[in-house]
Formats: C-alpha cells, structure tokens, sequence
C-alpha cells in the first residue's frame, strides 16, 4: 500500500509540477497530501509509529511549511548543521547525511563512543559538547521534528542490546528537551543491534538525530 500511495503521489507531482527541479518536486509533492497522511508518506518507514507521530504533529498545528518550501528549507538546516558540526566531522566523530528513502529528511549521526562509555547510558562530556553544537540549530528550523535513535553493536544478548539503545536514545532526547526543544517535537526510539552499517562494532554504536520537516499540506 505505501509503495502505491508513493506512486501515485509522484505521479500527481510530475503532472503538476513539469518545469521544476527534482527537490522542488518533492516538496510540492509531500505538501500536496495534508496531516497524518503527509505523516504517513514522510515516516512510515521507520520505527514503530513514526507516520502516526508525525501526522500527529502536523494536525496540532505545530509545522506550518508548504510543500513549495521544504526542499530550500532543509537545504538551509544541512548547511547550517554542518557549518556546526564542522570540527567534530573534521575528527570523524559526527556526520550530516540525507535519507535514502527521502532526501529531505535529515540524518545527523554521532559515533557512540563519543556518547557513552561501554555499557552505559550516561552521557559524557562529549557528548554535551556536540549537542550543545547542534541545539541552535535544531531550535532555529523549528518546523521539523527530530526522532533521536540509538544503535548498538551485536557484543551481548540482543534482548539486553535493545534495552541500552533506547535509554541511550531518551538520554539524549532529555538533553534536547533540557535545552529548550520543544518537547512535542522529539521522540526516542532504540534499535539495538538490528541495523548494523558496518563490521566494524565502533561503528555500529552511534546515536543518529533523524530531522524531518513537518508540512501543512492546506498552505502548499
């Protein structure tokens, strides 16, 4: 169902929009659909309920983006998000990154190590640090909202693994919110070992901040 809903949605889009960028494409596309719907597109892929939250977020009027703007709206967020995290990717301890699935959502990834010393969910002085470098920003673009996700690596029982990735993730997401983000903006969710990305175990710990833009479809 979501890869036919997707399919016709792009192909309204390319109807509608002949003349335009491929981005602007796929803002206009996105704030063509209104609240969970637009939800359901943007984050059905993910964890749990993420469509549902998102859609969620939309119909309580916390967004307010045309479809028209998103594209140039998160093209403004990455560039002002890696002016921030500069020196951490400079040391390889963060990443900026777009969604495979969806270029405009954002993925901000910070090594784990960083984070958490081994089997803990205490955040370390790193750790503050490199959220004190991304919270003007994310409290700046306000229209979006950001989905904190811990990953472990396989080292122990799985059951045990996703326990610590989710208080991993709400340590982090507690950060925000102790910062001044709203909190109806954040949610935490652990993945435990379940999406390795690499051979490598320091790799596959890390904690991802993934920021999707909120529109209201009305407005596109």
């Amino acid at each position: 169902m979501k890869k036919r809903l997707i399919a016709l949605l792009l192909v309204f889009s390319l109807i509608a929009c002949t003349g335009m960028s491929q981005r602007q494409q796929t803002g206009t596309a996105v704030g063509s659909v209104g609240g969970a719907g637009v939800g359901a597109v943007i984050g059905g892929a993910y964890a749990g309920n993420t469509g549902a939250w998102i859609g969620g977020l939309i119909g309580a009027g916390l967004g307010g983006l045309a479809g028209y703007q998103v594209a140039s709206y998160m093209d403004r967020q990455e560039a002002d998000l890696n002016a921030a995290l500069a020196e951490s990717r400079a040391y390889n301890r963060a990443s900026i990154e777009r969604d495979r699935e969806n270029t405009d959502i954002l993925l901000a990834t910070f090594k784990g190590d960083v984070f958490f010393d081994f089997d803990s969910a205490a955040v370390k002085s790193g750790g503050f640090t490199e959220i004190d470098r991304v919270t003007p920003v994310l409290q700046k673009y306000n229209h979006t909202a950001i989905q904190v996700e811990g990953h472990t690596d396989a080292v122990g029982s799985e059951h045990y693994n996703q326990q610590l990735s989710e208080r991993r993730a709400a340590a982090v997401q507690n950060m925000l919110i102790q910062r001044g983000i709203d909190p109806k903006r954040i949610r935490s969710v652990g993945f435990g070992e379940s999406q390795p990305v690499s051979s490598n175990n320091a790799v596959n710990r890390r904690v991802t901040l993934r920021i999707i833009p909120l529109v209201d479809g009305s407005s596109a």
